[in-house]
């Protein structure tokens, strides 16, 4: 997606001329196998560093063109106006490799947090940032480049204008829906690159496939989205279901998803996994192609096969293949897209070190995996791993059930250093590295785990927001300390900032948990909710969810100075007493806006309404802890 892409619309035209070129491309791919054009008796490592960058309120900050215009390097734009990415150049796999990409990433994300700062924001290494929210992800905060617009536009004309249904089950369920290409946006990772020569492709790939499991398991740091808490790495079920082109219409029909574990094993190339992307998924992004790659290689050179990149950036594989030119010549490498960003750089490092090693030690000790285990259940353990991180349970190699901890420490670690040892790494970033992932196991702290851990000590205390707040300023903390994650102390909720930060939006106040009525229901409904939930509003909404009325608790009370009887007598139905069109707000509206909207309108209570759907509801109750805050810091400047 680092391609360039004309705003101009495209015509079926443009996209015929893009297909003969990514055809050109693959057939050009082949004939370099066939002859040997690929870069051998080298391996290579990379990685990309993606972050968030966010406020004094450790919420998104959409300010990531304007830390870019401070910023020299490798950096470059995101989907979204709060993501950045660093693309950390490549080094050989022997020696110090690690300690250096490890230093290297500090000194990147520490340049990032220098140029946020002089804007007043920071920078967040997260998988997803907990204090993300729905009202983030629209498209008023889309990076304003061409080739982002085209995506989303290219996704939603596949999906004839339908939302995107995102639903994930974990701890809490998340049902909602979404209509652009940005829920994209809410992930961010480090992915590392491995240099593969072509002879070996194939077994590389399969090994890597297998391994990718206990290796996030290890490296689970995503537990939150929109509040709920989800799957360990609910990445992975965010970022499938954030661009699915299916529309689960068609009848018996199997279509693959775009992002995706795979459906079966590499038999003998790389261009195995080019042809059945093609073959699977419909040209989304174009541009001019004017490279005859034959022409190209008649004459000695190296093609850029820019066709056949720009489409495979559009195929999201959790282990994407990759083709690419350094130095003049072309090179191999399988993309690792699993590990998610954070909790630190040290611990991010050692998740590249585990799987690059566990890959190679693979590649050695388990000979052709296709024989040992079934690909299904290479896929549902990599699933079973972003569901339940640690806590994973395995059906591994030769039917042999595991669990994720003791796979992990007595096969993948043994097995990673053995891979490590003979591709020539020091035996002080082996024992660093592996050492760090080992104590992570043995003590159970995943950052996701520190992440939950410290949501259930806060439980009780503050709003949800200030807990959510307060998990992503503690984390942001401890990353700057360099310790890695299972050495960290809880967060606590004295770290979530200032009051006034974790109000700034009614989103932040609203309660989502709701009780409602059809107005076709009877009052005695209503006064039941009342009475037995302890609140004095409920409202009324139609089968789509769409709000149509609320009744107040004096709604009840002057009915029952009529004389009518709400607790067994002859009531009215709801829609006799409801008041049909009470104000409401949107989500992201300032709170300071909706509290002089209720004294405006002389009313204790204000539906929050998203997309025409209801989505929450704000009281006065609900501004109680804010005008504590408030008196509080009153009382505290009076006494100084």
């Amino acid at each position: 997606m680092g391609q360039d892409i004309s705003g101009e619309p495209r015509t079926p035209a443009d996209t015929r001329n893009f297909t003969k070129a990514l055809l050109r491309d693959v057939q050009a791919l082949e004939r370099m196998l066939a002859e040997g054009r690929f870069e051998t008796g080298i391996r290579r490592i990379g990685a990309e560093q993606e972050l968030f960058v966010v406020n004094a309120a450790s919420r998104p900050a959409t300010k990531a063109l304007d830390v870019l215009e401070r910023l020299d390097g490798p950096f470059t734009t995101e989907l979204a106006l709060y993501n950045l990415e660093a693309n950390v150049e490549p080094r050989t796999l022997e020696g110090t490799c690690f300690s250096d990409l490890h230093a290297r990433v500090d000194e990147l994300v520490d340049q990032a947090r220098r140029a946020a700062r002089r804007l007043e924001a920071d920078v967040a290494l997260t998988g997803i940032l907990p204090t993300l929210s729905k009202s983030d992800v629209t498209l008023d905060n889309i990076t304003p480049r061409p080739r982002y617009y085209a995506l989303n536009t290219a996704f939603s004309e596949m999906r004839n204008g339908a939302p995107y249904k995102l639903r994930i089950q974990g701890q809490d369920e998340l049902y909602t829906e979404h209509q652009s290409v940005m829920l994209e946006s809410c992930n961010t990772s480090f992915q590392v690159h491995l240099q593969v020569e072509p002879d070996e492709f194939a077994a590389v790939y399969n090994v890597a496939q297998v391994v990718t499991a206990p290796v996030m398991a290890a490296a689970v740091n995503s537990p939150v989205l929109f509040g709920k808490q989800l799957w360990d790495e609910t990445r992975i079920a965010l970022f499938q279901q954030s661009i699915d082109t299916r529309s689960g219409s068609v009848h018996m029909r199997d279509m693959s998803p775009r992002v995706r574990f795979g459906e079966s094993w590499v038999d003998s190339s790389v261009a195995e996994l080019f042809q059945e992307d093609i073959a699977r998924f419909r040209v989304i992004l174009t541009r001019d192609i004017e490279e005859d790659p034959m022409a190209v290689l008649d004459a000695g050179g190296v093609p850029k096969l820019g066709a056949l990149t720009l489409h495979n950036g559009t195929v999201y594989r959790w282990n994407r293949p990759c083709y690419g030119v350094g130095g003049g010549m072309p090179h191999l490498r399988i993309e690792c897209r699993v590990i998610p960003s954070g909790p630190t750089v040290i611990d991010e490092v050692a998740n590249a070190a585990f799987w690059i090693g566990m890959v190679l030690g693979g590649v050695d000790a388990y000979g052709d995996v296709r024989q040992r285990i079934d690909f299904g259940e290479a896929k549902s353990n990599f699933l079973a791993a972003a569901r339940n991180g640690l806590k994973a349970g395995f059906r591994w190699l030769d039917g042999a059930p595991r669990s994720a901890p003791d796979l992990i420490l007595e096969d993948g670690l043994p097995l990673a250093e053995a891979g490590l040892r003979k591709a020539g790494v020091a035996e002080s970033d082996i024992e660093r590295y592996l050492g760090i992932v080992r104590t992570r196991v043995e003590n159970g702290t995943t950052g996701a785990r520190w992440i939950q851990r410290s949501m259930r000590g806060m439980q009780g205390q503050g709003t949800r927001s200030e807990r959510l707040a307060a998990v992503t300023a503690g984390l942001m903390a401890r990353q700057k300390t360099g310790v890695p994650c299972h050495e960290w102390t809880d967060a606590e909720l004295s770290e979530a900032g200032g009051w006034p930060l974790n109000y700034e939006h009614i989103e932040q106040l609203m309660t989502t948990s709701l009780f409602t009525v059809h107005e076709e229901e009877l009052v005695d409904m209503v006064a039941f909710m009342m009475e037995r939930k302890q609140i004095r509003h409920v409202l009324v909404e139609d089968d789509d969810h769409s709000l149509v009325g609320l009744v107040s608790y004096r709604s009840v009370l002057r009915l029952m100075a009529e004389g009518v009887d709400v607790k067994g007598g002859e009531t009215p139905a709801v829609k006799e007493i409801m008041e049909r069109k009470p104000a409401t707000v949107p989500p992201e509206m300032p709170t300071l806006e909706a509290i002089e909207l209720m004294r405006k309108e002389r009313v204790s209570c204000l539906p929050v309404v998203s997309d025409g759907k209801l989505v929450g509801i704000v009281s006065e109750r609900d501004f109680m802890p804010l005008a504590y805050e408030l008196l509080g810091d009153r009382v505290g400047k009076e006494s100084q």
